[in-house]
């Protein structure tokens, strides 16, 4: 009985020591030279995300009782008011009434011209660099796969030097499958980051063009 255990004491010493914990880094780091171009890919794709999405929540912020206040002003002649709320206001919708209040006393078409010429500026503003992260959603499986292929040659060589054992392809293999699933899991990152940027800029689109439309319509409004 004490030698069965002995052994069954052994065999599971032994376990524990060829059983290797591997950490996520010391895993990563196993994909080579090709992680360092995804690593920076990372860290762009996740600048560029938070980035820009405080710029379209600061765009798109407007307050509840913004657009009465500016009829208000309107409607009764107060276009100085009206002038001053607007200018002094930081967001999209603001900037974009406030040049319709500037062109008070022209046509209406050249107020609404005028108006989407800055709405226009504004959606340029918002959208500026979302291409980095549909560029990142392309590239990055692309480095993924060229991994694979430099793992698959580090395979190959490793077994034309050394024979065909497990200890001299695990490089390789190492090589192929992390920077495969690096690439893939970078690039769905900044497709999904990419969409849901897109989302919250056509939103402030939706609310620049009510609120235009309700400017337009206030602006010919009787006066009190």
């Amino acid at each position: 009985m004490g030698i069965l255990l002995q052994a069954v004491n052994n065999a599971t010493a032994a376990v524990a020591t060829t059983a290797e914990k591997i950490s996520l880094f010391d895993l990563l780091n196993k994909g080579g030279l090709l992680m360092y171009p995804l690593y920076l890919l990372f860290v762009v794709c996740v600048f560029v995300f938070f980035e820009r999405l405080m710029a379209i929540r600061k765009a798109g912020k407007v307050e509840p009782n913004f657009m009465n206040l500016i009829r208000d002003n309107i409607v009764t002649g107060n276009v100085t008011a009206a002038r001053t709320l607007a200018k002094n206001t930081d967001n999209a919708v603001a900037r974009m009434i406030d040049k319709g209040i500037q062109r008070i006393g022209k046509p209406i078409d050249a107020i609404e011209k005028s108006m989407e010429n800055v709405g226009k500026l504004e959606m340029y503003k918002m959208e500026r660099n979302l291409g980095v992260l549909s560029l990142i959603a392309g590239i990055a499986p692309m480095f993924g796969f060229l991994g694979t292929i430099f793992g698959m040659i580090q395979l190959f060589y490793n077994i034309n030097n050394s024979g065909f054992e497990l200890n001299t392809i695990a490089g390789g293999i190492y090589v192929k499958m992390v920077t495969s699933a690096t690439g893939l899991i970078i690039g769905l990152m900044a497709y999904v980051m990419h969409n849901f940027l897109t989302t919250q800029v056509d939103k402030t689109a939706n609310k620049m063009e009510a609120s235009s439309a309700e400017f337009i319509d206030m602006l010919q409004e009787p006066t009190r």
